[in-house]
């Protein structure tokens, strides 16, 4: 599991806009990696409608904004379109990223254990190092607190 002051792991995926996202490709650029468990549910829209709202804030900052979870870019495009959003969304295809950030947890709801996505956020430097990191995320006031984070990078 990566920790605060780590490189940040590898990925590469693809998004609802037809291209690819990559570490590689944000070489120089700070960013957020925010995990989700799915796509139009209450929390995870919820925290797509917060960051877009405040996304030229961030772009202000320097900070790109991308939303991952394991639903397919095509889910992304209705997502995106039925909500009016900004961010860029990756498709977790192989749930490999998921993986490498440690968030693909084994859950439990009424008594049911299952794996899922864990809400986390990662806030990424240009030179591709972790500088914080929210587990176990509450949408509540979350996005705020990442933009005051951002601003102090």
């Amino acid at each position: 599991m990566p920790e605060i002051g780590e490189k940040a792991p590898d990925f590469t995926m693809s998004t609802d806009n037809g291209e690819d996202v990559s570490l590689a490709g944000l070489q120089g650029q700070k960013f957020v990696l925010y995990f989700y468990p799915k796509d139009d549910t209450p929390g995870c829209t919820t925290e797509a409608i917060g960051f877009s709202a405040r996304l030229r804030e961030f772009e202000n900052l320097g900070v790109k904004i991308i939303g991952v979870s394991k639903d397919s870019v095509a889910k992304h495009a209705k997502f995106r379109a039925k909500h009016d959003l900004s961010v860029i969304l990756a498709a977790d295809d192989d749930g490999a990223t998921c993986e490498a950030y440690g968030v693909w947890v084994e859950k439990n709801m009424y008594g049911r254990k299952y794996m899922g996505i864990e809400r986390a956020t990662f806030l990424i430097d240009g030179d591709g190092v972790i500088r914080e990191i929210w587990r176990k995320v509450k949408v509540k006031n979350h996005v705020e607190a990442v933009l005051e984070a951002a601003a102090a990078l």
